[in-house]
């Protein structure tokens, strides 16, 4: 169903999203990068730019839901179009994981802004959406929490050719760098990355690419450097034989990443029913880092076309993982929130040109971390 058919009709909601949308439409999946179809030809050079994960603690699974119960029913929000990276849901579907929590799932593919206000009228019971989304949605007045990290590394990256001599951001000064357009998170991860040398963009040359073709350009040498995501651009640069280089923003500043949301509305009512259908997620995501070839499997089962070029659809899957992991989910388990990284990411969002910020916004009003698992 296209999820502007099911758009709210509450009339103060729809003027706050009028606003909220002009601001941060974002051009890309919520489920934390662009469509993935990757380049068929395989190259050792894709393994550069997967790091290494290691299974974090296991979420608590949840409790089983009687026999004769009625399974809550949950519509859930994912970003774009099917495709790998949301194989820890299918994995928790197919394996009956949201069934034993006493949950009907209903999968419903949109985009960021789409479903932030869908997740705000009830339309949506959970959401996939980023961070750099929610901050911005929740000062216009949207009614959303954040209530599991999905990404703990932010996805949004800039690359290049190795060969273009970029290593830091200091080097974009004076380069080309190519983007969907001024806005989104790939916009304030690039002004985030380029702060850090001093620089802003007005100190390089910005191509705008709005149908997405920033990497083409970066492969016939029209831009320098291009802003993507760490699982999608640099693999299927990779993949053609050019090794890339990859600036992230991590330790730059920590923007907050996708992950779930939902209205406080439908918290009101569906609490320990989203409470559920997290830690069956978390588990599904705690069994695909183990072994990812499950999660592929579960993909192609909801889309059998990834069957087509499996080692590509892995190396996505395999950077998808990593993605999910970081210093904090080693010791407190995937899906955990990063406060003081809310904290900073609130900050400098706030301190953007453009007004994404207008009224005030704490990281209580924010994030509830009262729904993940105990670990």
């Amino acid at each position: 169903m296209d999820p502007l058919s099911t758009r709210p009709t509450v009339r103060p909601l729809v003027a706050l999203v009028a606003v909220l949308v002009g601001l941060i439409v974002v051009a890309c999946s919520s489920g934390g990068a662009s469509p993935s179809v990757v380049a068929p030809s395989p190259s050792v050079g894709a393994s550069a730019a997967i790091a290494s994960t290691s299974p974090a603690k296991s979420a608590t699974a949840p409790a089983s839901a009687s026999p004769s119960a009625t399974p809550t029913k949950l519509t859930v929000g994912l970003g774009y179009i099917p495709n790998v990276q949301f194989a820890q849901f299918y994995l928790a579907d197919q394996a009956g994981y949201y069934r034993d929590a006493g949950l009907d799932v209903t999968f419903q593919n949109g985009n960021d802004p789409e479903l932030i206000t869908l997740a705000a009228a009830g339309q949506v019971d959970v959401a996939i959406a980023d961070g750099t989304s929610v901050i911005p949605a929740v000062s216009h007045g949207i009614p959303v929490r954040y209530l599991a990290t999905i990404y703990a590394k932010f996805p949004n990256v800039v690359f290049a050719k190795a060969s273009s001599g970029i290593k830091t951001a200091a080097d974009l000064k004076g380069k080309t760098i190519g983007t969907p357009g001024k806005y989104g998170s790939g916009w304030i991860m690039l002004q985030a990355l380029l702060s850090s040398a001093g620089l802003t963009p007005a100190d390089t040359k910005i191509s705008l690419y709005p149908d997405y073709g920033q990497l083409v350009g970066v492969e016939q040498d029209k831009v320098d450097a291009a802003t993507g995501f760490s699982n999608n651009e640099p693999i299927q640069l990779a993949r053609t034989g050019v090794p890339p280089v990859v600036l992230t923003v991590d330790d730059i500043v920590p923007l907050q990443g996708n992950g779930l949301i939902a209205g406080t509305k439908t918290l009101e009512t569906k609490k320990d029913a989203i409470a559920a259908f997290i830690a069956a997620t978390l588990r599904a995501m705690d069994d695909i880092t183990a072994d990812p070839q499950k999660g592929l499997d579960a993909a192609i089962t909801v889309v059998p076309e990834i069957a087509n070029d499996k080692d590509a659809q892995m190396a996505v899957l395999q950077a998808t993982i990593d993605g999910w992991h970081d210093s904090l989910t080693a010791t407190q388990g995937l899906g955990a929130i990063d406060r003081d990284g809310w904290a900073k990411s609130i900050d400098f969002i706030a301190g953007l040109p453009g007004g994404l910020v207008p009224n005030p916004v704490t990281v209580d009003g924010i994030v509830d971390a009262s729904l993940l698992p105990v670990r």
